[in-house]
């Protein structure tokens, strides 16, 4: 299952629900057909607007704020056989969670647990060999050398050792 997107709130008094989206396009949390809920329930969504990143929507059953409120924090999710085949240059996040992750030197780093979007490029969460700890690390050109997810790897360079100088080269802290 690939998850969606989750409920944030009712909204209004009809049945009506926001949804923060995992999608690119928001509105794409009902792009492909029914979506399960972690209770077990399925819904068909219908997208009525999309407002600061949430997605407003109804569905099938859902006719009163009552019901709305129970779906809050439920996460939406479909068979990944329900999303479209990608081009060679592009992943879905969900494919690449548990693939093997090492450096340029053959060095196993561990596994892809999570990655993520903060706005200035994506990240790479992965749980350290022979550690309870994780890393974050960038997942982007010139960091990421090396994606084969048929092979079930990923090559990531070095990350610059942080001298916690900023972009003036100023160490933070001075004035």
């Amino acid at each position: 299952m690939i998850t969606l997107g989750a409920v944030a709130s009712a909204h209004g008094v009809h049945g009506q629900f926001k949804v923060k989206p995992f999608t690119v396009v928001p509105s794409d949390v009902a792009a492909y057909g029914p979506v399960r809920l972690e209770d077990g329930r399925v819904l068909q969504l219908t997208v009525k607007s999309v407002v600061k990143n949430l997605v407003i929507c109804e569905a099938n059953g859902i006719t009163d704020r009552g019901m709305a409120e129970s779906l809050r924090g439920q996460t939406l999710s479909v068979d990944r056989a329900a999303l479209p085949d990608l081009d060679e240059t592009h992943t879905y996040h969900a494919d690449l969670i548990g693939l093997g992750v090492q450096d340029t030197a053959g060095q196993q780093l561990g596994i892809v647990v999570g990655l993520y979007e903060f706005g200035a490029g994506e990240i790479v969460e992965i749980s350290l060999a022979g550690s309870n700890k994780t890393e974050l690390y960038p997942f982007y050109p010139p960091f990421l050398v090396d994606l084969n997810i048929l092979e079930g790897k990923i090559v990531l360079a070095e990350q610059p050792a942080s001298d916690d100088k900023g972009p003036d080269n100023r160490v933070d802290g001075d004035d």
